[in-house]
């Protein structure tokens, strides 16, 4: 029964971008439904936030060993250790359970998924550029996505303030005036876009900023560049200070949401000009484990899966909103569990190679044109 309501639960995933077949609405509504918290957000006995001075909260730190330190051969080099850059990314939603509206602290089964997945996956594509914080938070479970009352909205501010008060300490007590790079993936990313207009556009901090990469949610341009107006979108591969995103799909998924003003930034290219780029750009995906899911095999399978690097897996266009993705030339990205065609799960694991080599550029970039201490201050 775990294992099922596990799956269920991944299907569900899709609700937080609003791309899924038509024969796929009925059944997601009532395989949704089994995942609602019996009770209301306010009956919640909420444990305190997690005190981000202590490593334990912290899934991810450049002065130790753990999952975002994976690279997928020996040809890539992990260089945190003398990286002048930083990276605070936010993970993706790895709580499925109906049990609570937020993650509990020391859900331990959660964590080892969100490691396996999102650090491996994910937040390892930087560790070639920077110094990888990665704070684990209160996540709200995947129904607040699809909640139409105010439960859902209670558990996604909840796990914001967990990630404002953890990137606060990452400012003064981590980062030391050093530049830095905002990433993160799903639910990850909504929160980075309120971080953006909430800490960072209209302070110093937007000098300091290399990129943004708040990936696989949909951001609408209009409003993004009236609530952000000093970060605008990217448009080349070299350009700093700017945000870059995209939710990639095949050409037979459907919306049922308009996707138009979406912001889509093509991680081939780097360009919002919606022209298509080849599969040849493709420098490589990449992904570490073939299974998606927290069973005992997915999760050792993580563990235990050789990668290797895949070029020329995928092209890319944007289209509509989209990056849309007309195949994926390799058996090793075989898991649809929100639908055909949906590729959320891989929206940085079919252009891992491309997305590392763009992290590195800009951040290089941004230190051959800004006056830099050895430590990386400004």
């Amino acid at each position: 029964m775990k294992k099922i309501l596990w799956g269920l639960a991944i299907l569900a995933v899709v609700a937080a971008i609003g791309a899924y077949q038509y024969r796929d609405v009925f059944v997601m509504i009532r395989r949704f439904q089994a995942l609602q918290p019996a009770q209301s957000f306010a009956q919640e006995s909420l444990p305190p936030a997690p005190d981000y001075s202590l490593a334990s909260n912290w899934a991810a730190l450049p002065d130790r060993a753990d999952d975002a330190d994976i690279v997928p051969d020996a040809t890539v080099v992990d260089r945190q250790s003398t990286a002048a850059v930083d990276v605070f990314f936010v993970h993706p939603t790895t709580y499925y359970s109906p049990a609570h509206w937020n993650q509990p602290p020391g859900d331990t089964t959660t964590d080892r998924f969100t490691d396996v997945f999102a650090l491996r996956n994910q937040a390892s594509a930087f560790n070639g550029c920077c110094r990888l914080y990665v704070p684990r938070y209160r996540q709200a479970t995947v129904y607040s996505f699809a909640d139409r009352g105010t439960d859902g909205r209670a558990a996604l501010a909840l796990a914001y303030a967990d990630v404002e008060h953890a990137f606060d300490y990452f400012i003064q007590h981590y980062n030391q005036g050093r530049p830095f790079i905002l990433a993160g993936h799903s639910q990850g990313a909504t929160h980075l876009r309120r971080l953006l207009e909430r800490r960072i556009t209209g302070t110093p901090l937007v000098a300091r900023l290399v990129a943004a990469y708040p990936i696989g949610f949909p951001i609408n341009a209009n409003e993004y560049m009236q609530a952000v107006p000093d970060i605008p979108i990217c448009s080349t591969s070299q350009q700093t200070g700017c945000l870059a995103t995209w939710n990639a799909v095949g050409p037979k998924v459907r919306s049922f949401q308009d996707t138009s003003h979406d912001i889509c930034v093509n991680p081939l290219s780097w360009s919002t000009d919606g022209e298509r780029a080849d599969f040849a750009l493709n420098l490589g995906g990449v992904t570490f484990s073939r299974q998606f899911g927290m069973t005992a095999e997915a999760l050792q399978e993580g563990r235990a899966f050789k990668p290797q690097i895949e070029p020329g897996i995928a092209d890319a266009q944007c289209r509509d909103g989209q990056l849309w993705v007309s195949e994926i030339r390799s058996g090793n990205f075989p898991s649809r569990p929100m639908g055909r065609d949906n590729y959320h799960i891989y929206d940085l694991s079919l252009f891992h190679m491309n997305v590392r080599r763009n992290a590195e550029e800009r951040a290089q970039h941004f230190i051959a044109t800004h006056s830099l201490t050895p430590g990386g201050a400004q």
